[in-house]
């Protein structure tokens, strides 16, 4: 790997680096604190790399026709890979992307330039805060909030409660999709206590993920895709098609996800 840039971030102090792949030319990876943190294919956007953003870019196939534009808000920032993807997919769709560090959007997009069109503003500032401050102008709008917020390796809690969720799902559409990126343990302690609380604001939901984290119960990523209609449920078969695989999708229409887990 080749160091292209790096810069200390505020407010946190953490160290961000941006690396490029000698073994896959043309890939970049940013790193937090020496922890990566995000994978672009700068000459490809539409082309993913880790499982967890490959299953949240089938969910966001699903969303609408082909090539339609959508309302999406990118709760995390990293690399900016989903906004990336969202551009060469749905061309003229509208982005929003909350980031607590104040200069990583810039720093990101100073070495990795978006692709051409693409539309994104950008709230600095805690998760928490302003998804309640968007309220106002994009409530009831957004057909998809992505939530992937960490801190090195694990997600604050205040921003995996019900009372963070019911803000995020005030934000969508009628048919929006909330989408959580996991990261967790073994026993999935993270995905459970999710879904524990998703399940007050959320009636329908699928969980998508490797056969080793839903159904064994190791360590590893999984997607929550949650909505207020039961829509999204059907999209549960192009889920599984879609892999990777060997994966799972578990789905609130065939009873609790909870009690399907490993």
């Amino acid at each position: 790997m080749a160091r292209i840039a790096t810069t200390v971030l505020h407010p946190s102090g953490d160290v961000a680096e941006i690396t490029a792949l000698s073994a896959l030319p043309g890939s970049f990876v940013l790193s937090i604190g020496d922890v990566a943190q995000s994978h672009v294919w700068l000459n490809d956007p539409a082309s993913l790399f880790y499982d967890y953003v490959r299953r949240i870019g089938t969910a966001i196939d699903c969303l609408r026709l082909p090539g339609q534009p959508v309302t999406a808000v990118h709760l995390g920032a990293g690399a900016l890979t989903l906004p990336r993807y969202v551009q060469a997919t749905r061309p003229d769709s509208e982005q929003h992307v909350v980031e607590l560090e104040e200069n990583l959007v810039a720093f990101v997009t100073d070495r990795l330039p978006l692709p051409a069109g693409t539309s994104l503003a950008v709230h600095p500032g805690d998760a928490a805060e302003r998804v309640e401050a968007l309220a106002p102008f994009l409530g009831g709008q957004a057909d998809l909030v992505v939530s992937d917020l960490y801190r090195g390796i694990t997600t604050p809690p205040h921003l995996t409660t019900t009372a963070f969720f019911r803000a995020a799902a005030r934000l969508l559409a009628p048919e929006g999709v909330l989408v959580i990126n996991v990261a967790d343990d073994p026993g999935t302690p993270a995905l459970r206590a999710q879904l524990a609380q998703l399940a007050p604001v959320f009636d329908h939901v699928l969980v998508t993920g490797p056969s080793t984290v839903l159904q064994d119960a190791e360590a590893g990523n999984a997607v929550i895709v949650a909505s207020c209609t039961p829509r999204v449920l059907e999209w549960a078969p192009s889920l599984r098609a879609a892999g990777p695989h060997p994966g799972l999708v578990l789905s609130s229409a065939e009873g609790s996800v909870l009690a399907r887990l490993g």
